[in-house]
């Protein structure tokens, strides 16, 4: 019998609010009434980006007279940290925002002998990269864009700054991010021009072989809940 009652006095009050929503549009606007009772269908869900399980390349590949007597590079973000923000059902707001350290970047071809990759990691840190004067690369987005593609898939257009050796660019990441339970995967590429950035690159054969000036960069990021 109680339940009842607070059952009819609940169906009561609903009326009222009703009532006061359709006959007082004049004065408040039915759409400030009707907004305020609107339930939020999801939330903005937060991801914290997993290093260890993500694959971050650089491509740095071969060029000059001589490019066919040298090697492309593959040097490994190793270490990196951030997060990706997404709502489910709309979308927007997204975000990303992500940290490299440049001092755990390394050669990972396999065809490069260890001694030799001992070699490059040191010219990758005295003259390309320079960590102690610029530890991290930097990306935090400004606008995502994209559409949903079903089964927790999204194609995405990520801009934003990207700031590499003191320097600032705005760049558009293509990304594709797959969403399964309380995990998130990122993958995709972007490429930059070195030079923009002010970044010196190696040569051997005195000059004849060298990096050329566009770097690809390839992604596979996964990120967890938080």
């Amino acid at each position: 019998m109680r339940f009842r009652k607070s059952r009819a006095l609940l169906t009561g009050v609903g009326m009222v609010i009703v009532f006061f929503a359709w006959h007082f549009a004049p004065v408040v606007g039915v759409s400030t009434i009707a907004e305020s009772l609107i339930i939020p269908t999801s939330a903005t869900e937060r991801y914290r980006l997993d290093s260890s399980q993500s694959k971050f390349i650089t491509h740095a590949l071969r060029g000059g007279l001589l490019w066919f007597k040298g090697h492309d590079h593959l040097v490994a973000v190793r270490e990196f940290t951030g997060e990706a923000q997404m709502t489910p059902d709309t979308l927007t707001p997204a975000s990303l925002e992500i940290t490299a350290k440049t001092a755990s970047m390394e050669e990972t071809s396999s065809v490069f002998t260890e001694p030799q990759k001992k070699i490059i990691n040191k010219e990758l840190r005295e003259i390309v990269l320079l960590p102690d004067q610029y530890p991290d690369i930097i990306f935090r987005s400004t606008s995502v864009n994209g559409k949903a593609i079903g089964n927790g898939q999204y194609d995405l257009k990520i801009a934003g700054d990207l700031m590499l050796h003191g320097v600032t660019h705005q760049i558009t990441i293509p990304t594709k991010v797959t969403v399964t339970g309380n995990n998130l995967r990122a993958q995709g590429e972007f490429s930059v021009n070195r030079s923009d950035f002010k970044v010196k690159a190696t040569s051997a054969a005195h000059g004849m072989v060298r990096v050329r000036n566009k770097i690809k960069f390839t992604f596979d990021i996964v990120g967890h809940a938080m």
